[in-house]
């Protein structure tokens, strides 16, 4: 049997069922990357002779794969964003990509090092990888398509959240790989950093996706109305407009992740209720998931092919008091002084999605240079995503049907892209 033909099968019956598998769980209490995840299970448990995803994963492949996967989930993150960025309306997914972040790296990074007894390097990575939410696998508890107008607080909270600290969280696993250095080498790193990694970087990346954001709207919605220049009329600029952004920013050594997501909010932004925002989403929408897809069923395949081997109980109980009780404690502050109730308070706190965005971190981590804690790294990680996607993949539906329920019952406006909670509430 030819395992090419049966490895383009399996992947194209799988994407054939995202035509129908979402709305049929939209129907139930689970959610549909809990379907793939165990589907990558099954199959990589039937002799099919696909090719097995290493048990400790080949760095270059996987950074490629979820590098793709992210700026692709966040282009779509952002277009899903109809709220205006300023301070005060922002300031909840603010608070959540510094306080919340910082305190989950700093956490971490002290269990890692005084439980598990990994060195600094390793600790600050452990720390770093896990701190941001992600992008990919949390539409559940995400905003909803650009014409959809359930932006409560808890819907958008997490999904700028999730698209903000895809970026933020970039200078501390930069952090981990120049102490790693620092620790073979003996090399100063601590300016260098300071300047390149947590200040240039940012900067960079910031400006660039504000600057190509404004000149892809001028193009698509401006010029056309000026002269005979053509309407854009395919969704597919979504996905060229991500690659185009995160090459030029990568090129100028900026944070690209940061620079999509700020392209999409200035893209979108410029003419909120155009229709081709809809289409772009759409379309970028269809190649997230396609790859999602892929992604779950490696994932499901690596967790029945030994990427758990190294999984200690240590690890294990560091993993579950991270999801259960460090990221809950540690975003209550940023939900302090906000007018929600206690109930959404509660749901942003818990609601703190680990996934793909995870394994990009650790990857590109491990493809700059060599950690001595590598495969254990690799364990706490995958056991940590794979908990998060069941715990959080069972919960998300009935938390989110139960806030609206009661927000409809009490009349609690939903604010419009121009408002804040606290001017409604």
């Amino acid at each position: 049997m030819d395992n090419y033909i049966v490895t383009i099968t399996v992947i194209g019956l799988a994407a054939l069922s995202m035509t129908w598998i979402p709305n049929l769980m939209e129907r139930t209490f689970i959610s549909y990357p809990i379907v793939f995840l165990l589907l990558g299970v099954v199959i990589y448990l039937l002799p099919l002779g696909l090719p097995t995803p290493d048990p400790i994963w080949r760095e270059d492949y996987v950074v490629r794969l979820t590098e793709l996967s992210v700026i692709i989930s966040l282009m779509g993150t952002s277009l899903k964003i109809r709220r205006k960025f300023g301070l005060k309306r922002w300031r909840i997914p603010l608070r959540l990509v510094s306080i919340t972040m910082l305190l989950c790296i700093a956490a971490l990074a002290l269990l890692g090092w005084g439980i598990l007894g990994f060195s600094v390097a390793g600790a600050v990575l452990l720390g770093a990888v896990l701190a941001p939410t992600d992008p990919v696998l949390a539409e559940q508890v995400q905003v909803g398509p650009p014409d959809d107008k359930e932006e409560d607080v808890v819907r958008f909270s997490l999904t700028a959240e999730a698209g903000l600290n895809d970026g933020s969280a970039f200078p501390f696993t930069w952090l981990a790989v120049v102490l790693a250095v620092s620790a073979g080498t003996g090399s100063e790193w601590l300016q260098d950093w300071l300047l390149r990694d947590l200040l240039y970087r940012i900067v960079a990346g910031a400006g660039a996706g504000y600057l190509i954001g404004k000149g892809l709207a001028y193009l698509v919605f401006k010029l056309p109305k000026k002269t005979n220049f053509p309407k854009a009329q395919h969704g597919f600029l979504a996905l060229s407009a991500t690659l185009v952004t995160y090459g030029i920013t990568e090129l100028l050594h900026g944070y690209g992740f940061i620079a999509v997501f700020v392209a999409g909010l200035t893209l979108s932004g410029v003419e909120e209720e155009n229709e081709y925002n809809m289409e772009m989403h759409d379309f970028i929408n269809q190649v997230e998931r396609i790859i999602m897809v892929i992604l779950l069923i490696l994932f499901g395949g690596s967790l029945v092919t030994g990427i758990l081997d190294y999984l200690t109980w240590q690890g294990a109980l560091v993993g579950l008091a991270f999801l259960f009780i460090i990221r809950p404690i540690t975003a209550y502050p940023s939900m302090l002084g906000t007018y929600s109730t206690i109930k959404e308070k509660l749901a942003v706190c818990f609601f703190g999605i680990r996934g793909i965005g995870s394994f990009f971190y650790l990857s590109f981590a491990l493809d700059e240079v060599d950690f001595a804690e590598a495969n254990e790294l690799w364990s706490i990680v995958a056991f940590i995503v794979m908990v998060s996607i069941v715990l959080h993949g069972l919960t998300a539906a009935r938390a989110i049907r139960t806030l609206d329920r009661e927000r409809i019952k009490s009349g609690r406006p939903i604010p419009d892209s121009d408002q804040t909670p606290e001017e409604i509430y």
